[in-house]
């Protein structure tokens, strides 16, 4: 049983994953959707109620009832290197590609329609709360007057982006930035915006779940630090135990969002509660695995090639 890794030729994350199950022994076929047509084929047919499908790339094609599992990491868009690339050609190849994979018996990590739904920022605010996490006041408006309405009440406010890093080349960064007390408001309305409480925090945490595996990690904050993933604070990421509530909350998340894998991210404060920011479905954890050798890609490989219903 083969397992199938959908993402780009440049991901070192991968990389590492692809190393550990080369040392289980395990099959596999790296496939990337924007090698499709071209690099990459495939074939599917329905034959008297039967259903057969293949992909080819590099040489090496692969039986979809062979599946083992299939690992979303970060695909190409499809049809992004055909010869002569279009919306309409993108949408075809994702169909077919797509369509043919969902009818597989493979595990996912993660199922396509749960990851898309776990990007959204409100819905995974609302999900955290139900799972037990302590989650800053929160408000997304269009509205001015309730934007001013929000910082006045809570005074220090963080205002980030509902959606991450916005498509287009040169990539853009979008920190999370402290609102200043005299902030004019009135171009909330050009477009959603999102404000928080501010956290002064002690630390960031990164917890990666991988199954019922997880993987907490801690950086020291500077003072008044806002926005961990900018600026070099002089401390690197050290393993951290996982409270027996925290681990509760992260399973029940990951059921409730129907995710095999999540990447946490957490604000640590003074009194040492960890404070809900966002869970990423794809986050990477390379970074984290490489400063404090926790064994999160032999994780995920192990993940990846137990046994699952097509076997």
């Amino acid at each position: 049983m083969t397992v199938l890794i959908l993402t780009c030729e440049q991901d070192v994350t991968a990389d590492m994953v692809v190393a550990k199950l080369h040392t289980r022994g395990v099959p596999l076929v790296r496939f990337d959707p924007a090698d499709i047509p071209g690099e990459g084929a495939l074939s599917a047919e329905y034959v008297r109620g039967e259903f057969r499908g293949y992909l080819s790339t590099g040489g090496r094609v692969v039986s979809m009832d062979g599946l083992r599992s299939v690992w979303v990491r970060r695909p190409g868009e499809p049809a992004a290197h055909a010869p002569e690339p279009s919306a309409w050609l993108s949408a075809e190849s994702g169909q077919a590609l797509y369509g043919m994979l969902d009818c597989t018996a493979a595990r996912w990590m993660n199922e396509r329609g749960a990851a898309a739904r776990a990007r959204l920022k409100p819905w995974q605010l609302r999900l955290a709360h139900r799972s037990g996490f302590p989650v800053p006041a929160t408000v997304v408006t269009t509205y001015p007057r309730v934007a001013r309405q929000f910082a006045d009440q809570y005074r220090h406010v963080v205002v980030k982006a509902v959606s991450g890093r916005p498509p287009g080349d040169p990539p853009m960064a979008l920190p999370t930035t402290l609102v200043p007390a005299d902030a004019d408001f009135a171009e909330v309305a050009a477009g959603p915006t999102l404000l928080q409480r501010y956290i002064a925090k002690s630390a960031d945490i990164r917890l990666t779940a991988v199954g019922e595996e997880i993987f907490a990690a801690r950086k020291a904050a500077e003072p008044g630090q806002v926005d961990g993933r900018f600026g070099d604070t002089g401390h690197t990421w050290e393993p951290v135990e996982a409270t027996a509530r925290v681990r509760r909350s992260v399973a029940r998340y990951l059921e409730l969002a129907e995710l095999a894998y999540g990447a946490f991210d957490f604000a640590e404060d003074a009194e040492g509660t960890w404070w809900f920011l966002e869970c990423n479905q794809g986050g990477q954890f390379g970074f984290v695995e490489l400063e404090t050798g926790q064994p999160i890609a032999d994780a995920v490989a192990g993940w990846l090639s137990a046994p699952g219903e097509a076997e």
